[in-house]
């Protein structure tokens, strides 16, 4: 098993909200991974005292810790739980009720010697290479299919954000687990896995560089590092906006490999 891991900040200057964590159990057989994208808030708003990168450290953290030690609870169950642990350690000090308290999306994937077990929440990918070298992307599209003027404004992303017909994000409520794209696969079918938070998958969904196979292409020849570096410099290239439009130049982009 070889498991390589690059993140990188979109701004030197400010804190890497992406957070990305491993695990193999000491009995051997298996492991998992998580990764986390947190939401950048507005400047100072979001009801906050501790911010996006203590939010995914602790949510990641829990995650990580209940996927190795609890082998009889499913990923919804464990995110739910680690949902649950860290509205609890900050619940006394925070708004947590604030539209924009700390959240994140989420890719989660667990393997031991029979299944892997997947959950996708928002807008990171997992992806999965079959023993034959197909691809498949496991994605959850339903920020893709919240009509653009909703979400041309904070205000208006807020009315969408965690409600029925907008999308979901891993905050505070432990219920939004069940709305996680989840499922399971023999893991006898499965080559490798990837997990890219959307700042490294911007080489297919924004750049249109390749389709799913291809970046995973990439991250075979050039790893996790060289798919970040090619994503920079067509952001460094795109001088005109033509295909960032009203995005950030550079987002924290996170990209795991996990070959089985």
């Amino acid at each position: 098993m070889r498991i390589e891991v690059t993140t990188v900040p979109g701004d030197p200057v400010r804190p890497n909200e992406d957070w990305s964590g491993t695990v193999l159990p000491a009995s051997g057989g298996g492991g998992a991974l998580v990764v986390l994208d947190g939401v950048t808030p507005p400047v100072g708003d979001d009801g906050c005292v501790h911010g996006v990168p203590w939010f995914t450290a602790r949510l990641g953290g829990a995650m990580v810790e209940l996927s190795g030690s609890r082998r009889d609870m499913t990923l919804p169950e464990i995110l739910a739980e680690a949902i649950r642990r860290t509205a609890d350690t900050h619940a006394g000090t925070c708004d947590l009720s604030h539209p924009r308290t700390p959240q994140a999306t989420v890719v989660a994937a667990r393997w031991d010697a029979g299944d892997l077990e997947y959950l996708v929440l928002s807008d990171s990918v997992l992806l999965v290479e079959d023993a034959e070298g197909g691809v498949r992307a496991v994605l959850d599209d339903r920020l893709d299919r919240v009509p653009r003027e909703l979400l041309a404004t904070e205000a208006s992303a807020d009315s969408v954000r965690n409600q029925e017909g907008g999308f979901f994000t891993a905050a505070v409520d432990p219920e939004v687990a069940g709305r996680a794209v989840a499922g399971r696969v023999p893991v006898g079918d499965v080559r490798a896995l990837a997990a890219l938070t959307d700042g490294a998958s911007r080489w297919v969904e924004k750049f249109g560089e390749g389709d799913w196979a291809d970046c995973f292409g990439v991250l075979r020849k050039e790893g996790p590092q060289g798919l970040v570096d090619r994503v920079r410099a067509l952001e460094d290239g795109d001088v005109e906006r033509r295909y960032l439009r009203r995005s950030k130049t550079h987002d924290d982009a996170t990209a795991v490999l996990v070959e089985l």
